[in-house]
């Protein structure tokens, strides 16, 4: 399994401290696939409504948080590739309402988004697989902010927790 230290107080904003205080350890491989599992589990052990249905008007439906989870995780590994390669453009923001709205998430099957979520997942462990290891600890900015490819690769399991969380305790 894959270890990757955690990343330390200035690697990231504030703002990400929301979710790497939801992870700890070394364990990042574990952690990836874990989540893989969890997620399934979740899905598989709901009615085919539940995916479809928000716990709240104004909020995203299942599928939806699951889109935007992906689509965070893809905007924050290529954030992290990007630094790692010695990027040194600001790597803009993204606003998340649109994403989802725009994405249409509600059409896609489960099935299908359950699929590239793994799929992410397994090619998060690739690249880390590849990426030198002093890469990771290379500052770069994204929204205007300092940040590293191992806070951007740790804040990709916080993220999840978070929304995991919001899973269990809403819907």
């Amino acid at each position: 399994m894959k270890t990757l230290k955690q990343p330390k107080k200035g690697d990231y904003s504030n703002f990400f401290s929301t979710y790497l205080n939801k992870v700890s350890g070394e364990a990042y491989e574990k952690y990836i696939l874990d989540q893989i599992d969890l997620l399934k589990e979740l899905f598989n052990s709901k009615s085919d409504t539940w995916a479809e249905t928000a716990y709240a008007e104004g909020k995203w439906t299942s599928k939806e948080v699951l889109g935007h989870i992906l689509d965070t995780e893809r905007i924050m590994a290529f954030r992290a590739l990007c630094i790692a390669r010695g990027e040194k453009s600001s790597l803009p923001g993204f606003d998340q309402d649109p994403y989802v709205l725009n994405a249409r998430f509600g059409h896609v099957p489960v099935e299908l988004l359950l699929k590239d979520f793994e799929i992410q997942r397994l090619s998060l462990i690739s690249m880390l697989n590849i990426l030198p290891p002093e890469s990771l600890d290379m500052e770069g900015f994204a929204n205007g902010n300092p940040i590293t490819p191992r806070a951007l690769l740790w804040i990709i399991p916080g993220h999840f927790e978070h929304h995991f969380n919001i899973f269990t305790e809403k819907y």
